[in-house]
């Protein structure tokens, strides 16, 4: 995937600026495709470009005008394009999967060393679980009355969700295995 396409996307849900478009990558999109800024705005000057958006000048009182992009016929295309193509399985890279299996080949005081580096990586996995669960209770709070789209978003949440569950279980067992060598 290109960051064209998620762009697109979250333009088709809702237009917006380049800021606009950051904060949302910061809050929803950036759990499962992220960028910085800079490669944001660089992507939305070559899909203005290309003829992919189309940016409307607002006003802002005491504030430098703002640019609001939506998604122009040929961006709609391109996404429909892209949805209907096939999807390859990515490659999986895992350093740490690959230090775990390296930690047959150090001392007692790097595998101390690893078992340290997996909490500090659990740690972090469990706060994003945690962020995403606050997300879902934000953003979803009417699991009943979900349109289309908010149903979409969902679904995508919850995977999210599944697989960082899914990678804190496999962490547990990694340390527990660690300890027990």
């Amino acid at each position: 995937m290109a960051l064209e396409h998620a762009i697109l996307v979250s333009l088709l849900e809702q237009p917006g600026s380049g800021y606009e478009l950051a904060r949302r990558f910061e809050r929803s999109i950036g759990r499962f495709w992220t960028a910085t800024h800079q490669q944001i705005y660089r992507v939305l000057r070559r899909m203005e470009a290309d003829g992919w958006l189309v940016a409307e000048e607002i006003g802002q009182d005491g504030r430098p005008d703002k640019r609001s992009f939506s998604v122009a016929d040929d961006g709609r295309a391109a996404l429909i394009a892209w949805l209907r193509a096939p999807v390859q399985p990515e490659a999986v890279r895992h350093e740490l999967a690959v230090k775990i299996r390296g930690a047959a080949f150090t001392d007692d005081a790097g595998r101390a060393a690893l078992i340290g580096e997996v909490e500090r990586y659990r740690a972090e996995h469990e706060s994003l679980l945690f962020t995403y669960m606050n997300g879902e209770k934000r953003d979803f709070p009417d699991l009943e009355h979900l349109d289309v789209g908010e149903r979409l978003q969902h679904v995508v949440l919850r995977g999210g969700i599944a697989y960082e569950r899914m990678l804190l279980d496999w962490l547990d067992d990694v340390l527990d295995t660690l300890r027990a060598l």
